[in-house]
């Protein structure tokens, strides 16, 4: 809708501003929700919503001081601080959790949506309508295509408490080789299990973390129960 004066707004256009960045931003979050990631439809919701607000009163907020001398009105002042202040919250969707970094795609996506709020407080509807359904499609039809065509090796860490048993690292660095496994990093750590009764001496065993790279689908249950079959083992974690 056309407005007479660029620096007025009306409450009507207003509402639907913030509506609108709303249902953007709740469009991206669903997503993000459905896929189980820390920031999901709530945050989404309110980055974009806020930074909309925020964009509306930059523009619109100080009407009032447009024809005062000696006062300069620059509606693009409080949207570079958005941008600023969206990179230090998207900053906490990124983990790095020693054996790779995730939540990258999380925080760019919280950083779009910013910008979506900011292109809905500014009235460019139709640019903020078109950025949601292209993020939209790169989260969902590019995921799919990357995990289905791009699979690249990935990372994992496995984690395996076991007596001390002769020959239990060779055996364990043959199964994971014959399974396409490539051991990147090794630590060896002796690990005494406590009984239940204290007359009995402690039970001297290793507590071994490896990080191993695969380019084959990881299946943490198939991998778990070869591990285990070795003997000796008590725990096993993959992920």
């Amino acid at each position: 809708m056309e407005l007479e004066n660029p620096w007025v707004i009306d409450n009507v256009s207003i509402f639907f501003r913030l509506v609108l960045a709303l249902v953007l931003g709740g469009m991206i979050g669903w997503e993000r929700e459905r896929s189980n990631h820390a920031a999901g439809l709530r945050t989404h919701i309110l980055v974009c919503m806020g930074s909309s607000l925020i964009m509306l009163l930059s523009v619109y907020g100080f009407a009032d001081f447009v024809d005062e001398v000696n006062v300069r009105i620059d509606p693009a002042r409080l949207a570079t601080a958005v941008i600023t202040g969206i990179g230090f919250l998207g900053a906490g969707t990124i983990l790095f959790t020693g054996k790779s970094i995730t939540g990258l795609t999380t925080a760019a996506s919280i950083w779009v949506v910013g910008a979506i709020g900011l292109a809905v407080g500014a009235g460019f509807y139709f640019a903020a309508i078109v950025s949601t359904l292209l993020i939209l499609v790169n989260l969902v039809v590019f995921n799919k295509l990357e995990q289905r065509y791009i699979r690249g090796s990935k990372l994992h860490l496995v984690t395996v408490h076991a007596s001390n048993a002769p020959g239990l690292l060779d055996g364990l660095s043959a199964m994971l080789n014959s399974e396409g496994f490539v051991i990147k990093k090794l630590i060896v750590n002796e690990r005494n299990t406590v009984p239940f009764s204290d007359t009995q001496p402690a039970i001297p065993g290793l507590e071994i973390s490896l990080h191993v790279l695969t380019d084959r689908r990881f299946d943490p249950v198939k991998l778990t129960q070869q591990i285990r079959d070795l003997g000796g083992v008590s725990m096993v974690t993959a992920e």
